[in-house]
């Protein structure tokens, strides 16, 4: 006479999946080795529990088992209306009975919940309330959110792409598939921002997924750079007009042209201050910051001894 899995579980012929993770749940860790070092009942009885669920978890086995029994699972039944020589392919548990139990409880440490508690609480030990089937969250997964100044000025709408593994509707087994997270870009979004998309993450039978969360970087920028609220454009003067006085033409980011005059003497570490023309704040768009015109005073590579000497006359010691 073949194993009764039902009795194994120490279920009826009537029970439902639910009652069969439930099982599993409960026998699972009472018959586990780490609780039973060196008792070789123990492990088989551990590995005749694993074996049991993984008929009964799966409907098509358990269907051929319930109408055939282990005889007929294992060796083998008649396929279709009944062809010479077609019959299924006899079951085998090839499964490691450790993999079942980490694939069902979920992790590479299955028994981490247990061991995890401060020593106050220790009395819940392994198989006790506490702890049992309870769900941990897996650890976020960030990535960076690249934008260009333009982006966040104006605002604008991103689709990010994920591929995740979720679960099959037969709660047991999962498959990859893609997913589109929109991200509404608010106006002056700073460098940091984190945007959450909770438990988007991979799904397991025994874990919480990760939250996705998306950080706000910069792209680099050919005319600006940002300090907070405030833009930061480098001009290229001549010397001359470093000294003298001279207009910068600046392209915004909102497709205008900046004329700013320069009627200071550009010294090293000047700056010219234009209000209002910065990045948006995140929490008022119709405010900004400012735009900070910091110069690189382009020398000359060279000088005749005319020049040299009309500068001497013009720049006294």
């Amino acid at each position: 006479m073949g194993q009764d899995y039902y009795n194994i579980l120490k279920l009826t012929r009537k029970a439902t999946d639910a009652d069969i993770k439930k099982a599993y749940r409960k026998l699972a860790p009472k018959y586990h080795p780490q609780k039973n070092p060196d008792d070789q009942d123990a492990y088989e009885k551990f590995k005749q529990v694993a074996e049991a669920y993984d008929v009964l978890a799966d409907s098509s086995k358990r269907a051929t088992y319930d109408q055939f029994g282990e005889e007929g699972l294992k060796g083998g039944v008649p396929h279709g209306s009944g062809e010479a020589g077609a019959w299924t392919e006899g079951y085998v548990f090839a499964a490691n009975p450790e993999k079942v139990f980490r694939d069902f409880f979920g992790g590479d440490n299955p028994f981490q919940e247990f061991f995890d508690r401060v020593d106050g609480d220790m009395s819940m030990s392994f198989g006790g309330l506490e702890g049992r089937g309870k769900k941990k969250q897996d650890p976020p997964i960030e990535r960076e959110l690249a934008l260009s100044l333009e982006e966040v000025f104006h605002g604008c709408t991103k689709k990010m792409k994920i591929s995740r593994r979720v679960m099959n509707d037969d709660g047991h087994t999962s498959s990859i598939r893609d997913k589109i997270l929109t991200i509404t870009v608010k106006r002056g979004w700073r460098p940091g921002t984190r945007i959450t998309f909770p438990e988007e993450g991979d799904q397991g039978p025994n874990n919480v997924p990760a939250d996705i969360i998306f950080i706000v970087r910069d792209k680099p920028h050919d005319r600006f750079s940002r300090d907070g609220v405030n833009l930061i454009h480098t001009a290229s003067v001549p010397l001359g007009k470093a000294l003298t006085g001279t207009i910068v033409d600046i392209y915004t980011l909102d497709d205008r042209i900046l004329h700013i005059p320069i009627n200071d003497i550009v010294r090293p570490g000047y700056a010219k201050v234009v209000p209002g023309e910065g990045m948006p704040l995140s929490n008022d768009p119709s405010k900004k910051g400012d735009l900070l015109i910091r110069f690189d005073a382009q020398y000359p590579a060279h000088l005749s001894p005319d020049d040299k000497q009309l500068i001497k006359r013009a720049l006294p010691e």
